[in-house]
């Protein structure tokens, strides 16, 4: 295959609003020792790609400035070292930036083959929040068959994953989410009980759900607002994992005591600045634990909408109303 030798992607020459970003052409990437170079047909918008282009999120210096953190194509270069993926295999991504282009180089061990079944679209919709629930729910908070799970942002693209992975290993799923609508398309997807955040205090609901004993687990991407009540609705033992902060980072006023009093743990992390190490094993576990109920239809991506290439800021417009429920996805 000849390569071209330029490309287009997102530009973002300052910091701002949607319309910020621009369309540019610049050199194809060169995949080093242990990447690959995937010709991009699909792109995920995430909350990390709209902190970026609003000047809160910066790329790591190692990083390619471009925006975008998730991407779906096919294997047009390998770098040296490379044997698990040949020029041509469809591959998913979670990449460390540049995902906004028509050519991204990833790391070999954050790409996935497609599902079985999937085209790039549905593919694209998979990496930034498997990677995400993965870890944080299950291998920091270690969430397991017959526990009870708290969900903020139920509705988001990490909450319907989180929703649909906790509930197919056995789990049972609380969640919040800010209309009648999406409480019920949370319900669909296989929570328990949704609670609409504006009409109900979750903290009360979760006692009376539970007896007063609380959750296992809280899955939080509100932060400091949520802080105290998230703590009152923990079980003995319970643990609370941060991965986000619409609500704030600074908690002040908490009382700390159930943190003694209860044995709870307070965990948190963000994706992007993982080893590729650290991503390669998110990644293999992925792959034999989850691929397998996407292939067998257990569970799915939810995707809201599907934008053309073009129309990026029209992506960031939604994902900024908080409007979608599920996934938005960039077709190139």
């Amino acid at each position: 295959m000849t390569l071209p030798e330029t490309m287009k992607f997102v530009d973002l020459p300052t910091f701002g609003a949607p319309d910020v970003m621009t369309f540019a052409t610049g050199p194809l990437p060169a995949p080093k020792a242990g990447e690959i170079l995937v010709k991009v047909q699909a792109a995920g918008i995430n909350r990390p790609d709209v902190a970026q282009r609003q000047g809160t999120y910066p790329a790591p210096k190692d990083a390619s400035p471009v925006l975008g953190l998730e991407i779906a194509g096919e294997v047009v270069a390998l770098g040296g070292g490379v044997n698990e993926f040949a020029l041509g295999d469809q591959v998913c991504a979670l990449a460390n930036g540049g995902g906004y282009a028509q050519y991204c180089v990833v790391p070999a061990g954050q790409a996935l083959p497609f599902p079985k079944g999937y085209d790039a679209v549905k593919a694209a919709a998979l990496p930034e929040t498997f990677f995400t629930v993965w870890a944080n729910l299950f291998q920091m908070a270690g969430l397991t068959e017959g526990e009870t799970v708290l969900i903020h942002g139920g509705s988001s693209g990490i909450g319907t994953t989180a929703i649909q992975l906790a509930k197919a290993f056995g789990a049972d799923v609380y969640t919040t989410a800010g209309s009648k609508e999406k409480c019920e398309a949370c319900e669909k997807l296989g929570a328990k009980r949704a609670i609409n955040y504006r009409e109900e205090d979750f903290a009360e609901v979760i006692k009376s759900e539970t007896d007063g004993k609380g959750v296992d687990v809280i899955l939080d991407m509100i932060g400091a607002s949520y802080f105290q009540k998230n703590l009152a609705s923990l079980a003995k033992d319970g643990c609370l994992s941060i991965i986000a902060f619409l609500g704030g980072n600074m908690a002040e006023k908490v009382d700390l005591r159930p943190i003694m009093v209860r044995r709870l743990t307070v965990t948190g992390s963000t994706m992007r600045p993982r080893t590729a190490d650290e991503k390669r094993a998110i990644r293999d576990e992925l792959v034999t634990q989850v691929w397998p109920l996407l292939e067998a239809g257990e569970i799915a991506p939810v995707i809201h909408d599907i934008i053309d290439f073009d129309h990026v800021a029209d992506g960031h417009r939604l994902m900024e109303s908080s409007s979608h429920i599920g996934k938005i996805v960039m077709r190139l």
